[in-house]
């Protein structure tokens, strides 16, 4: 399915397969043009046909190629007739040639009715129908009966029989034609009615066929641009590559998850053909995880489209943030499950352990080293029971509800509201970029996330330079079409083997915390199809970044 951008934003195709981007769009129907383009049309070949034909029978007279066949009875007459014809079909040429042949039915009935005036003209002044000037009138007739409406091609073709035969009993009257020609002028009559059925009786078929070939084009173009809206808005990545691994078509969710820039028409990566490789080389697999645009992994699924001699590859792309987050559902109901039985069978002893301590360390007799062993069994009974209440806070973890937000106000607010309930010292710099950027996340579990992150690189500055700060950006990523969200701190930074790690439950190096805190951030990140991971800044800071999906896709 640009618009768009796919849409209005539309699948796109790079000109490998000879169409603009934006999609493939349904082609002109030529088999049957608009009936008003045809009229033209014929009106065109007719209006060229009648200074051919006045051109034709002025030639033969002048010429004396035809002579006894034409103008024997009233030379003059044919002679003045003629040339007045021929005038008068140039001018008409003249008159419709710039208006692109558009006229009136008055019009065409005029130029048809001059037509049969002029033959009838002709034909007296050949001595009769044996002259064949007559049987001009069947296109005058048959052209009739395309042009106007049934009745008054009908019409057209009667008012010529009865012309042809009055004129051929006036020439029995006055001893110029024969009884034999009232024959001939009957038979010409039928041959016109016989013509002009028949034309009109297919005219209207055609232009019923043409009425349905229209519906079903026209149903056939809906459906495209459906089809074409559909796949633009998928979350789903759709990609048709050619036998060289080319891009026939791209969706925009595909162009997303690759890091393709919207607009352009570049190959793909090497990376990303190598995978594809990979995959058509094995006939057991069909499906791999790749790696995408940024820090994401994506689910890439391949199926072979033959048509030909030719084959072509159909790729769909699924970020997989979306199956683990399948899999985290899944894992969290087996962990609400296990923490009911934890909140039973640990929390019950510890509170009796953490409450003997608290006694015990009220007591006059005890000396002031069992004193520090007393607090040791309170510190870490807390410890304990932050550890429960944070596995608990996940198995307990609402349905998100995410909301599409201009990221850079939500900070604003955010800050706000972290301000206060934070130290006088510490200080967080907002960095926004000069327009809005749109994200769509839960406000509340962001937040949360946010929050992990500030805490921690609050701390870790005020390790590293004794100033409890840190800066939070918002910008957009062109090259991937989403929002990203930075955390920078002032610290030593994460060590290279640690950069996965620390995403791990219960995962930390300091003696303090429970080393659940980014893995809740990350898990909540997730939930909101947002991706966060450890880099270096452009100025080679530590930063926590938050990719944000594309705020546009609603499937």
């Amino acid at each position: 399915m640009s618009s768009s951008p796919l849409a209005t934003e539309v699948p796109q195709k790079v000109p490998h397969a000879a169409e603009a981007r934006g999609g493939a769009t349904a082609k002109p129907y030529s088999t049957f043009g608009s009936p008003r383009l045809r009229q033209r049309d014929l009106l065109k070949i007719y209006a060229w046909y009648r200074v051919a034909i006045a051109l034709v029978l002025l030639g033969l007279f002048a010429s004396g190629i035809s002579r006894g066949a034409v103008g024997t009875l009233h030379p003059a007459l044919y002679l003045n007739t003629a040339i007045t014809y021929a005038v008068l079909n140039v001018a008409w040429l003249l008159f419709l040639y710039p208006g692109g042949f558009k006229t009136t039915p008055l019009r065409i009935g005029s130029i048809l009715g001059s037509d049969i005036l002029a033959f009838l003209l002709l034909i007296q002044a050949s001595g009769g129908l044996n002259s064949g000037v007559g049987y001009l009138m069947l296109t005058s007739c048959a052209v009739g009966s395309l042009l106007l409406d049934r009745r008054m091609g009908a019409f057209l073709a009667a008012v010529a029989s009865i012309a042809v035969i009055a004129q051929q009993l006036f020439g029995i009257l006055v001893g110029h034609a024969e009884t034999q020609d009232i024959v001939s002028a009957g038979s010409l009559g039928i041959l016109l009615f016989t013509c002009v059925t028949a034309l009109q009786y297919l005219s209207t078929h055609i232009r019923l066929a043409n009425q349905k070939a229209e519906q079903e084009r026209r149903q056939a173009q809906h459906l495209q641009r459906l089809t074409q809206q559909i796949v633009a808005q998928m979350r789903t990545g759709v990609l048709v590559l050619d036998g060289d691994n080319r891009p026939e078509l791209v969706n925009r969710a595909a162009q997303q998850l690759l890091g393709m820039k919207w607009g352009t028409t570049g190959e793909l990566s090497t990376e990303v053909q190598k995978a594809l490789d990979a995959l058509k080389s094995n006939p057991h697999r069909n499906s791999d995880i790749i790696q995408g645009g940024g820090r994401s992994e994506l689910r890439a699924s391949l199926t072979t489209l033959a048509h030909g001699n030719h084959s072509s590859s159909l790729v769909f792309l699924e970020d997989n943030r979306k199956l683990v987050q399948q899999a985290q559902q899944l894992k969290l109901a087996s962990l609400g499950r296990l923490t009911g039985s934890i909140a039973h069978e640990v929390r019950n002893p510890l509170s009796a352990i953490s409450h003997a301590a608290e006694l015990l360390a009220e007591s006059t007799t005890i000396s002031s080293e069992d004193r520090q062993l007393t607090e040791i069994i309170c510190r870490h009974s807390q410890r304990v029971n932050q550890i429960i209440e944070n596995v608990m806070q996940l198995s307990r973890r609402r349905a998100t509800q995410p909301q599409k937000l201009d990221l850079c106000q939500w900070a604003k607010e955010f800050l706000r509201d972290y301000h206060a309930g934070s130290t006088p010292e510490t200080e967080i710099i907002l960095t926004l970029p000069p327009a809005s950027v749109y994200a769509r996340f839960d406000p509340d579990q962001m937040a949360q996330v946010v929050t992990n992150l500030c805490n921690n690189a609050v701390r870790h500055s005020r390790i590293a330079s004794g100033r409890a700060s840190a800066e939070l950006m918002i910008s957009y990523n062109r090259e991937r079409e989403c929002a990203e969200l930075d955390l920078l701190d002032q610290g030593t930074g994460v060590p290279e083997e640690h950069k996965e790690q620390i995403f791990e439950p219960f995962f930390t190096t300091e003696t303090s915390g429970a080393g659940l805190g980014l893995y809740i951030a990350r898990e909540l990140c997730e939930s909101n199809r947002a991706n966060l991971y450890y880099c270096r800044s452009q100025d080679s800071r530590s930063c926590f970044r938050v990719e944000f999906a594309n705020a546009q896709q609603i499937f």
